[in-house]
């Protein structure tokens, strides 16, 4: 098998279906291709890369290939591929990563699952099993076994154990599809059982697990499909073992063409799970709440009432140390492509209040296992006073830019969010000076805010303090509570980001320059906040014509990525993004009529 081969595959795009256990979760294009795969977690080695330009790859060609058709098994993350060829044979590829209860636990492996199927006429195929050692894209050492094909390097070793031929496996020959076949890929251990009952039985029960896990989601009533496949899509995002969650499965997809904005986003950044776990919370999901938690109490016993950072690994790293993959040609040839990421050294002073709003719930929700108390609110003190130390200092902002330091107003928002919740958090405990003290110094940051944020010159509130660009995150400013929806102030800074930073349907985050010059593409997320804002001051038609059109830019099926072409509609930025599946799920449970007046 030579690894250095160039996998068969169309031009990269993002028209990609996601599979993944909390463990584990890789990416499969419209031929039924892994272009993207980490082992042995969300945040490792990619060994199939084909995604980035690498040689990396899952494949199944069928010979004659004419067309093919892609779906999830309903409310499942078990994708289905069909193949046709011309002579009207076919063949059906399911893939998943395996999860579901087995004695008391979640069973949720290093591993993933592909079946396939004859389902009409006599297909003729190849498998291409290409695996490489991810960022310098080199080929796995290779042992063949009576039914595995083993795969090691000097920091990782996985098998793949089939009841395929071997030897037409390892040779790349084609050989008829005349009965089904399966590939278990995991952990380099032996497989007792046979290999095509455990992968029929484990997609059987990973289907009901995921049937049953949807099944509980308090959705709207409206845009139901959109919103069970957002969710699905986020709980894949969760690395289960300690809380963290992925900004995205994805490293290095650019922003936009030839932008160099090519990032790592596999790692956990506070905010992007704070928007998580609140999406999750109004579909009435709060196990990803709880153990987000556990996550959470880990980073502010760590730090000790000291500076948090903006991003960490998802055990904890705080050393992401940002490196560029020169064997690696990039995202339809587009370079850098880096792994690690400089943010993790930032000043981002939002990241305080991100932590304590994410926390808020543990004290208010009595359905929680282990419901937050008084020494969970000491210690969320030393987090709001730090954010009260912060909040009127400079920082690199929520859009953390590279060489630019001001006091951005949306750091400076969350600021007063910390101090606010912690005002609520202690009355709800009964400690009345505590919320007086907070409630005083969550006043002192509002006033700072009106005075230094709004700019009357242009009747709206600005991206910096003393500044007159605008910035999209301060949409959040109602979503948050930090005034009322129905404020003038609001209304109008609603008014101007329409006129200014909107480009159809679509909402920029700034169109002022940055470190790497101007935006060319809109952010996802801010054209839900915008929706979310619209409807926060009356204007919810409009607001419903604009989520109805951005539903319609998901690739097919149902995904988001980080950044959009307004032009084009064509989708950029690294995939599936949480900020914009998040977004889905807001906007729909905003916007949707109410069960009882709907049927």
């Amino acid at each position: 098998m030579d690894g250095n081969t160039p996998p068969v595959l169309n031009k990269p795009s993002l028209e990609l279906g996601m599979v993944g256990n909390g463990t584990i979760a890789g990416l499969i294009d419209e031929q039924g291709a892994y272009g993207w795969l980490c082992l042995p977690r969300l945040d490792g080695k990619p060994v199939f890369n084909a995604l980035l330009g690498g040689s990396g790859t899952f494949a199944v060609e069928l010979e004659g290939f004419v067309r093919s058709r892609q779906y999830y098994i309903r409310n499942t993350a078990v994708l289905c591929t069909v193949l046709e060829a011309e002579d009207g044979s076919a063949v059906e590829i399911t893939d998943f990563a395996p999860r579901f209860e087995a004695r008391e636990r979640t069973f949720q492996p290093m591993g993933i699952v592909r079946r396939l199927r004859p389902i009409s006429g006599t297909p003729r195929i190849k498998v291409l099993l290409k695996p490489s050692t991810g960022w310098d894209n080199k080929p796995l050492q290779v042992t063949r076994g009576v039914s595995h094909v083993r795969f090691a390097s000097e920091s990782l070793g996985f098998r793949v154990t089939t009841d395929a031929p071997i030897s037409y496996v390892m040779s790349e020959t084609s050989f008829l599809l005349d009965k089904p076949l399966s590939f278990l890929c995991g952990p380099d251990e032996s497989v007792s059982e046979g290999v095509n009952t455990l992968s029929r039985e484990w997609e059987e029960r990973t289907v009901a697990y995921w049937q049953n896990w949807s099944r509980r989601l308090a959705i709207p009533f409206e845009w139901q499909e959109a919103v069970i496949r957002a969710a699905i899509t986020l709980k894949m995002c969760v690395y289960e073992e300690t809380g963290g969650i992925i900004a995205a499965a994805t490293s290095s997809i650019p922003e936009h063409e030839g932008s160099e904005r090519n990032w790592d986003y596999r790692f956990c950044w506070i905010r992007d799970a704070y928007f998580t776990v609140t999406a999750l919370n109004r579909l009435s999901s709060v196990g990803t709440l709880e153990i987000y938690l556990r996550f959470l109490r880990n980073v502010v016993a760590s730090t000790k009432g000291g500076h948090i950072q903006p991003v960490y690994g998802i055990s904890l790293e705080q050393q992401l140390e940002e490196k560029i993959a020169d064997a690696l040609p990039g995202y339809r040839g587009h370079k850098p492509v880096r792994f690690g990421n400089q943010a993790a050294e930032h000043i981002q002073h939002d990241v305080y209040g991100q932590v304590i709003l994410g926390a808020s719930q543990a004290f208010f929700d009595t359905r929680l296992r282990n419901q937050a108390g008084i020494a969970e609110f000491r210690q969320l003190e030393q987090v709001g006073e730090r954010a009260w130390a912060m909040h009127n200092e400079p920082d690199a902002g929520i859009w953390e830019y590279r060489t630019i330091s001001q006091v951005h107003t949306s750091s400076a928002l969350m600021c007063w969010a910390a101090c606010d919740r912690l005002g609520k958090i202690a009355a709800y405990l009964g400690d009345g000076a505590r919320a007086d003290y907070w409630n005083e110094r969550a006043s002192k940051v509002r006033e700072t805010i009106y005075d230094k944020a709004w700019n009357d010159k242009i009747k709206a509130f600005t991206g910096a303090y003393g500044g007159e660009a605008l910035d999209a995150s301060v949409l959040l400013m109602a979503e948050v509570g930090f005034l009322p929806k129905d404020d003038p102030r609001f209304v109008a800074t609603v008014d101007a980001v329409d006129k200014q930073l909107r480009h159809g349907m679509h909402v920029y985050r700034y169109k002022a320059p940055d470190d790497f010059g101007t935006p060319e593409t809109a952010f996802t997320a801010c054209t839900f906040w915008h929706i979310d804002a619209l409807a926060h001051i009356g204007r919810k038609e409009e607001a419903r014509e604009i989520f109805e059109d951005l539903l319609s830019m998901r690739n097919k099926l149902g995904l988001l990525s980080e950044d959009l072409d307004p032009k084009t509609g064509q989708l950029w930025g690294n995939f599936p993004q949480t900020y914009s599946m998040v977004g889905i799920i807001n906007s729909a449970t905003r916007l949707s009529s109410r069960w009882a007046e709907s049927i």
